[in-house]
């Protein structure tokens, strides 16, 4: 079985969203990247199984990818955070429309996630969002370990990112 094979099994069919996704927001030359666990995966060693897909777009032109996104077929739902999308999978599609992302697009590096082509942020980036993730405490408890997780992962396959992580996070990293 394929990487690809494994996701759209995994999320009945999520392979045909995301790749509507992408091709759609490459089509239109709209900025955007990968963010959250789709990235993590591809900077860690090992991909672990989502079915989120987050993402963010050049925010001047969030409005725009939605319609064009919703044209193709996308439902949204719009949040003051947020865009949820969902399509025909059972792939959940956040466009977050947070300041603290808006240059993520600019960094961003060609990445194959489960054999489909697509934009993620820099490694950098990857681990900045997954730490402002962590900090924030409404987040779910559930929620939290897993972006605790997921900097353990990225710093696992990227010793060097390590420096740029918080002290108090460095501790909670070695328990």
């Amino acid at each position: 079985m394929t990487m690809r094979q494994f996701y759209d099994w995994q999320t009945a069919g999520g392979g045909g969203d995301v790749t509507l996704l992408v091709e759609t927001l490459e089509r239109r030359e709209i900025p955007w990247c990968m963010i959250g666990g789709l990235a993590v995966n591809h900077w860690a060693e090992e991909p672990m199984a989502t079915a989120d897909v987050d993402l963010v777009i050049a925010l001047e032109r969030v409005e725009e990818a939605v319609k064009v996104l919703s044209e193709a077929g996308f439902t949204a739902k719009h949040f003051d955070w947020s865009v949820n999308l969902t399509g025909r999978s059972k792939v959940s599609v956040q466009i977050s429309t947070e300041e603290f992302y808006r240059d993520f697009p600019s960094r961003s590096v060609a990445a194959d996630i489960h054999g489909i082509l697509m934009r993620v942020a820099s490694r950098e980036d990857t681990l900045r969002g997954k730490l402002a993730a962590f900090a924030d405490s409404e987040r779910r408890p559930s929620k939290r370990q897993k972006d605790l997780l997921d900097i353990a992962r990225l710093v696992e396959a990227h010793p060097a990112l390590r420096a740029q992580v918080p002290a108090d996070v460095q501790a909670k990293l070695t328990v």
